[in-house]
């Protein structure tokens, strides 16, 4: 029996090679905000770039595999532990944590737990492969935001700046007699910078800040000259 098994165990997994590191990881700023969140396991969902799937700690070991890579190399889920004061286990789970992948509107992937290939029980979404003629769990995945300054509701402007993590990123414009010191953008995401500011309707010239450096808005393609011929980023208010 045992023979039979082993067999049968390499057979499935023929043509199929395990990931000797972990995949990559999302960057270090995203990374602990999503572990901190986590809840436990649930059906597979986005959080910002990222998807994350999740499985109980019922087995040894699970690990995911995605067509986009040809179900040819197996990702090996991690282990998370919560905590209570005391420093004892409340909870554990498995969970990997993956990249959405540029241009691609649908992810088909397959677990394997403890050696044998299945589909993703917490994820309901299931599809008949005609390639393998297999059953495989799939995601659909929502159009990529792009991320602008804009107008949002409720009469804010929404700014949105991309620099280097870290930094001390401030705005100033018109509506700031250019005093670049009162407002200072708040990092959302590693390297993304968004302050929202209620301003009446109007058409408007700003600049963002980096100690006395000052530069444009990259994501605002509309620009100008101010009173004193210097070029900054305009956006009207309606």
């Amino acid at each position: 029996m045992k023979r039979i098994f082993v067999a049968v165990l390499i057979s499935l997994l023929a043509g199929t090679t395990f990931a000797k590191e972990k995949a990559p990881e999302p960057d270090l700023f995203e990374y602990n905000n999503l572990v901190s969140e986590m809840k436990g396991v649930k059906e597979p969902y986005l959080y910002g770039d990222y998807i994350v799937f999740t499985a109980p700690h019922s087995s040894r070991y699970v690990g995911i595999a995605f067509d986009f890579e040809g179900y040819k190399q197996i990702h090996a889920y991690n282990l998370h532990k919560s905590y209570d004061y005391e420093g004892e286990v409340t909870a554990s789970w498995f969970f990997y944590v993956l990249e959405k992948p540029k241009d691609v509107e649908s992810i088909s992937y397959r677990l394997v737990i403890d050696g044998l290939w299945t589909t993703d029980p917490t994820n309901p979404q299931v599809i008949y492969d005609n390639k393998t003629n297999l059953l495989i769990s799939h995601i659909n995945l929502p159009p990529i935001e792009v991320l602008n300054t804009e107008i949002v509701p409720q009469g804010y402007t929404r700014f949105v700046c991309f620099a280097p993590t870290g930094q001390k990123i401030r705005i100033g414009g018109t509506f700031t007699n250019w005093d670049s010191w009162i407002y200072e953008m708040v990092e959302v995401q590693r390297g993304k910078y968004q302050l929202d500011l209620p301003l009446p309707p109007g058409t408007y010239y700003y600049n963002y800040y980096r100690g006395i450096t000052s530069f444009i808005d990259e994501t605002n393609p509309s620009k100008g000259y101010t009173a004193d011929g210097r070029i900054a980023s305009r956006i009207e208010v309606r």
